[in-house]
């Protein structure tokens, strides 16, 4: 199967300062996190949610990059990731 992400919802983590996003690969849920540095323009929660809003298509397409190249059990996408 391929990854997909049919559930749009989305979290900040304030610890972690990055956005957390699930995919699926058939009934395997995998964990994605986008760090906040990927939003230098955002500066609160809502601000984050937001900018990963726009660049969802983008940050989708990067997710899947990542995942092809490797099986992990959780994904930290970085700027090297969109490269």
């Amino acid at each position: 199967m391929s990854l997909s992400f049919p559930n749009q919802s989305r979290s900040y983590e304030e610890a972690g300062k990055r956005i957390r996003f699930i995919g699926h690969d058939g009934m395997f849920e995998i964990p994605f996190f986008a760090g906040a540095d990927l939003f230098p323009a955002a500066t609160s929660e809502a601000g984050y949610l937001n900018a990963f809003d726009v660049a969802r298509v983008a940050i989708y397409k990067a997710a899947r990059r990542a995942y092809s190249g490797a099986r992990r059990p959780t994904y930290v996408l970085t700027r090297a990731d969109f490269g």
